[in-house]
């Protein structure tokens, strides 16, 4: 099994051993448009069986430290658009976790699973964003995932909360988000 592991910035980055695979490592960069086009290109290249987003997101609704995986994305800057043919969620079966975790160890191990809130802008206010976590990349990622055919699965490690940590204490907390995703992936993966 091929598993490509896509994540925004160096300072996300964490090693992670899934036993039986072969292990991408995709650097995509800030934004939907760089973790689409990075995405794909890695797609392409190494026709993954699973694709799998790691890295830090905000919240409206968890603690700093939780882990969110999540199977349902949704785009708020296209949230609002009422056009045929535009979509602005995507959800996937949660049947694509189990291909690379226990489901049950998983969930000892995760807080939820939950929705992606992604958007171009860091949000630093706001109490109507729906969903668990906010970030900047993942509905490009998934939606990449969707038309190309491949599961998808983003794990989230909460840095800061909107309103209340501002975006240095955000980039502070990275160390944190590591630290947290190497003990998630190590305790979840088969």
């Amino acid at each position: 099994m091929k598993v490509l592991l896509v994540y925004a910035i160096p300072e996300e980055k964490i090693e992670v051993n899934i036993p039986n695979a072969e292990v991408i490592y995709v650097e995509t960069g800030i934004g939907k448009v760089n973790a689409a086009m990075h995405t794909m290109r890695a797609i392409c290249e190494y026709h993954p069986d699973v694709v799998i987003n790691f890295g830090s997101a905000g919240t409206l609704n968890h603690k700093v430290g939780d882990i969110i995986v999540c199977n349902r994305f949704v785009d708020r800057d296209l949230r609002n658009v009422i056009l045929d043919g535009v979509i602005s969620e995507i959800e996937f079966d949660r049947d694509a976790i189990n291909r690379v975790f226990l489901s049950e160890h998983l969930m000892e191990h995760a807080k939820l699973i939950g929705t992606c809130n992604t958007g171009d802008s860091f949000i630093t206010q706001g109490s109507d964003i729906e969903g668990d976590v906010i970030d900047m990349e993942s509905y490009a990622v998934a939606d990449v995932c969707r038309e190309m055919g491949i599961p998808f699965v983003a794990v989230k490690y909460v840095t800061d909360i909107v309103g209340q940590n501002s975006s240095q204490e955000w980039f502070a907390k990275l160390k944190d988000a590591r630290e947290g995703l190497t003990k998630f992936f190590n305790d979840a993966v088969k």
